[in-house]
């Protein structure tokens, strides 16, 4: 990378504590979006952000306080959206949101008492499948008592509350055969102990007795049932939040690297699941980079198939938090893209992209990729910095969505969902918001 943009790079995240700060509410423009409130976030041609849910300033007096993953319910206007409540802590529920245009919001709790519930999906059967520390559980929707019909379908889901994990929450997605591929976040970011290694001949933390930073196979055994046992799908996958199954069968991964001191690497991951793959973590990064922490230790040859490298790179510290495949009607130019939600809170994050897919579903990959920062001392510019490794570039479709006082704050995006209408709903964590994107109308 040139010195110029390493330089550029390095402004942009000294600047951060002055324009990084979050708001707790967007602004009141007068205007809509579709029906809904709209949001002065910079958005691209011909789309818009309507706001479905804002939370008050304090805490403590919002409804929903950490919404994760959204699914839409038969309808139109209904969503389920799973709330973690509070970090390490007890509280988390699962909340049915009704939004019609005109109408007040209408928030009704379905499921309580949960812990850190998170992932959430439609399953066989018909049911909903939704994961909070230790188990995997589904229930009816559209019951009288929806609480009433959970079952626990996985009773050994990861769970922090008996053993500590760096991140915390898991997803899970269905392989073709239903069989549940459900994620283990790594214990810590680059498995060191005392600032060395973890481990002389592999990391203790996940290829030891554990088996984290990976993802999990649990076999399905027919008539809604699961293997209670588990085997290793795939290893040396840092924290794997964002998980999809393609048409094709394709399952891809988006893996949020590790932390290390220069804001500018290592990138993310794009990655396709392969049993008995492993993917790096902590070893290796990006390509064929050696982590510095374990190269003397010589435990795996990163530039060797041994390392199995991601099929396209993400841009660096993005945080890449969901992912689907657009099949909406609203958006024609979106149709079979594949959507993701970059959550970082550094330059290259707050914004959803929308990637150009080949028949197997992987973003193409484009000749001398860039990807897109804020910089500036109000992070108000944009600057465009070039991949390590073979990489994509998508449609942003919220090119603007830094933080502007006074206006809405820096965008927080994690669950995504297509309504029946074709609009894009989206949970921000940080911010408590539930947006809605939709065609650029009034």
């Amino acid at each position: 990378m040139r010195i110029d943009l390493i330089l550029l790079f390095a402004a942009a995240i000294l600047a951060a504590p002055a324009w990084a700060q979050h708001l707790t509410s967007y602004a009141d423009t007068g205007e809509t979006c579709d029906g809904w409130p709209r949001a002065s976030i910079g958005m691209a041609p011909g789309f818009c952000a309507g706001i479905v849910v804002a939370p008050p300033a304090d805490f403590n007096a919002r409804t929903i306080r950490v919404p994760r993953a959204l699914l839409a319910l038969p309808g139109g206007k209904d969503f389920l959206v799973t709330d973690v409540g509070k970090w390490q802590a007890p509280g988390g529920q699962l909340f049915r949101i009704t939004a019609e245009r005109g109408q007040p919001t209408v928030i009704t709790p379905v499921i309580t008492g949960l812990y850190m519930p998170h992932a959430m999906m439609r399953g066989p059967g018909g049911k909903v499948y939704v994961n909070e520390q230790g188990r995997i559980f589904r229930f009816d929707p559209l019951a009288a008592d929806p609480q009433a019909t959970v079952e626990t379908v996985i009773a050994d889901a990861p769970d922090t509350r008996t053993r500590y994990n760096f991140h915390p929450l898991s997803s899970f997605i269905f392989d073709t055969n239903n069989d549940l591929l459900v994620a283990v976040g790594a214990p810590s970011d680059q498995c060191l102990k005392d600032g060395k290694p973890d481990g002389t001949t592999f990391c203790e933390q996940s290829e030891g007795d554990y088996k984290a930073a990976g993802i999990r196979r649990y076999a399905y055994l027919g008539d809604g049932k699961w293997s209670p046992n588990f085997t290793m799908m795939a290893l040396g996958l840092r924290n794997s939040v964002a998980m999809v199954r393609h048409s094709s069968g394709t399952l891809l991964q988006a893996d949020n690297g590790e932390d290390f001191a220069p804001a500018d690497t290592p990138f993310e991951e794009l990655n396709v699941l392969r049993q008995g793959a492993h993917y790096g973590w902590p070893y290796c990064y990006d390509m064929t980079g050696t982590n510095p922490a374990w190269a003397p230790a010589h435990v795996m040859d990163c530039s060797s198939p041994a390392h199995a490298k991601p099929v396209r790179l993400l841009p660096p510290h993005s945080a890449p938090l969901s992912m689907l495949y657009y099949d909406g009607p609203m958006f024609r130019q979106l149709r079979g893209k594949l959507l993701i939600t970059l959550h970082g809170y550094r330059p290259a994050g707050s914004r959803i992209a929308a990637f150009t897919v080949d028949r197997r579903g992987i973003p193409k990959a484009a000749r001398n990729a860039h990807y897109d920062i804020y910089a500036g001392p109000n992070g108000d510019e944009t600057a465009s910095l070039p991949y390590a490794g073979p990489a994509s570039e998508p449609l942003l479709l919220t090119p603007g969505w830094n933080n502007v006082d006074g206006a809405h704050p820096r965008g927080a995006p994690v669950g995504l969902a297509v309504a029946e209408d074709g609009a894009i709903w989206v949970a921000e964590n940080t911010n408590a918001t539930i947006l809605r994107i939709a065609r650029d109308r009034p």
